[in-house]
């Protein structure tokens, strides 16, 4: 099933001695909508376009589908999508047995640090590196999509 469980954190300290690998993302959505979003996003050299569902009651779970598309077709796409592009640098972080995508957004959300942790059930436990800050899974400001919005608000400044 294409059940998505994850858990969001603020940054609060400084996780650069983990990083195993750095990725610059660039992503943008043809639909925004508070059930449903379709994102498309160019990781690195690779492009994705994902449709997700409404999260569950503790926002820790959704449906999510991903699939992979060419560069070339993303930057046709990208021109369809509402405004509100996020570009961000993703840090690949293990810990303790835990793969974590720490994000660094840039723009006019630079200063903003969040990290995510999939898990492969909804009561899985982990060790928190000291780096994690407040959780904020389940609170849509912190959500990509709701995010653009602050970047599309700007953009038309």
């Amino acid at each position: 099933m294409n059940i998505e469980i994850e858990r969001k954190f603020l940054v609060s300290g400084d996780f650069s001695n983990d990083v195993v690998e750095e990725i610059d993302i660039i992503q943008a959505y043809l639909l925004k909508d508070p059930k449903k979003t379709i994102r498309i996003r160019q990781y690195g050299n690779k492009a994705f376009i994902t449709i997700k569902g409404i999260g569950n009651k503790s926002g820790l779970s959704r449906l999510e589908i991903e699939k992979e598309i060419s560069l070339e077709e993303a930057k046709l796409l990208f021109p369809l999508c509402e405004k509100g592009q996020i570009e961000k640098t993703r840090n690949i972080v293990h810990y303790k047995g835990k793969t974590f995508e720490v994000d660094v957004f840039k723009g006019k959300l630079q200063g903003l640090i969040i990290a995510e942790i999939e898990l492969e059930s909804e009561d899985e436990t982990f060790t928190k590196p000291q780096w994690l800050g407040k959780e904020v899974t389940g609170i849509k400001k912190y959500y990509n999509s709701y995010l653009s919005t602050i970047v599309e608000e700007n953009e038309d400044n």
